[in-house]
C-alpha cells in the first residue's frame, strides 16, 4: 500500500502545478475547437464570396457577347452583300440566288418575294424580316392595295414628247408615255445623269421600279440618236475614290482593280480587267464606257 500512495501523494506545490497543466490543457483544447469552428465559417464565407465573383464574371461575359453581336439596322434586301448576308445567317446558295436575282435587275418588294428568291426558311425569314426597309413607292403602292385603292394611270392622248433623243428628253417628255408619272420620270432623268446619258438601251433596263411594259413604250418612242460625251478615267493614275464613283464599280470591285493595278504595276490595255479574279464580265462593256489606260 505505501508503495501506491508514494505515487498519488502530492504535497501542496506538486498539486497546484498539476492544476495548472489541466488548465493549461483545457484552454488549449478550447482554442483548437473554437479555431476550427472558426475556420469553417470563414470557408463558407469565402465560398460564398467566390460563387457572387464568378456570377459576376459570368454576367460580364454575357454582356460582352451580346455587344460584339452585329446589330441589325433596317435595310433594303435587294443590296444584301455576301458579307451582310453571311450576318444575317443566310447560307452561300440563299445568297448566291439573290445576287443571280439582282443581276437580270429585278428587285424584290415583299418579304414574300424575298422568301421566294432565296428560299431562306421561315425561322431566319421572320427573323430579318422586320429590319427590310421597302422604298416608299412599293410602301405607299401596298397601302393602297390593301385599302383597294385601284390606281389608274390616265391615258395621255394627242401628247407627244419634243424629242424622241432620250438622252434629250425631258421630265414632262417621258410623262408623255402612259404608265410614267412625276417620280418615274424623275428616277430615269437622275438615273441618265449618274450615268452621264444613256449609251445602250439595256441600261433604261437597270432603272428601279419600272414595270416592263413600260419600259417597252419608253423604247418605242425615244431613240437612242446621240450618243453622250463621257470624260474616261484613266484607271492607272486615278484615285480609289474617284474609281469609286464609276458607276457599276462598288467597293470590292474598286477594291480589286488596286490591288490588280498593284500587281502588274500599269495596266496596259483596259481589257486586263477581264484578268481580274471575279471581275463581272457580263458588266465590262458598261464599266469600259468610264475607265481607260493610258
Amino acid at each position: 500500500m505505501n508503495i501506491f500512495k508514494s505515487h498519488f501523494w502530492y504535497n501542496k506545490n506538486q498539486r497546484n502545478g498539476i492544476f495548472l497543466l489541466v488548465i493549461i490543457i483545457a484552454l488549449f483544447q478550447g482554442l483548437i475547437f473554437f479555431y476550427k469552428d472558426s475556420s469553417k465559417d470563414v470557408s463558407i464565407i469565402d465560398n460564398a464570396r467566390t460563387l457572387a465573383f464568378y456570377k459576376k464574371i459570368d454576367s460580364l461575359k454575357l454582356i460582352a457577347l451580346e455587344s460584339r453581336k452585329p446589330k441589325l439596322y433596317p435595310f433594303n434586301p435587294n443590296y444584301i452583300t455576301d458579307y451582310k448576308g453571311a450576318q444575317l445567317g443566310m447560307s452561300i446558295n440563299e445568297i448566291d440566288k439573290l445576287l443571280a436575282y439582282r443581276k437580270r435587275n429585278q428587285f424584290v418588294n415583299s418579304k414574300e418575294e424575298f422568301q421566294k428568291v432565296t428560299n431562306v426558311s421561315d425561322s431566319l425569314l421572320n427573323r430579318i424580316a422586320p429590319y427590310f426597309k421597302f422604298p416608299d413607292w412599293v410602301t405607299q403602292q401596298k397601302t393602297s392595295t390593301s385599302n383597294s385603292i385601284i390606281v389608274k394611270y390616265s391615258k395621255k392622248k394627242n401628247k407627244t414628247p419634243s424629242t424622241t433623243d432620250i438622252n434629250k428628253a425631258t421630265l414632262e417628255d417621258f410623262k408623255t408615255i402612259e404608265g410614267v408619272g412625276d417620280k418615274i420620270s424623275a428616277r430615269i432623268i437622275k438615273y441618265r445623269s449618274k450615268l452621264q446619258g444613256f449609251s445602250m438601251f439595256s441600261q433604261l433596263d437597270e432603272i428601279w421600279g419600272v414595270k416592263p411594259e413600260v419600259l417597252v413604250k419608253i423604247k418605242q418612242t425615244f431613240k437612242l440618236i446621240e450618243l453622250p460625251y463621257i470624260q474616261k478615267i484613266n484607271v492607272n493614275t486615278a484615285s480609289f475614290k474617284e474609281i469609286l464613283k464609276t458607276p457599276y464599280v462598288d467597293y470590292e470591285l474598286c477594291k480589286k482593280i488596286f490591288e490588280y493595278r498593284d500587281e502588274v504595276a500599269e495596266l496596259q490595255n483596259i481589257s486586263q480587267l477581264k484578268n481580274i479574279s471575279g471581275f463581272p464580265l457580263d458588266l465590262y462593256d458598261r464599266i469600259v464606257l468610264y475607265l481607260v489606260a493610258k
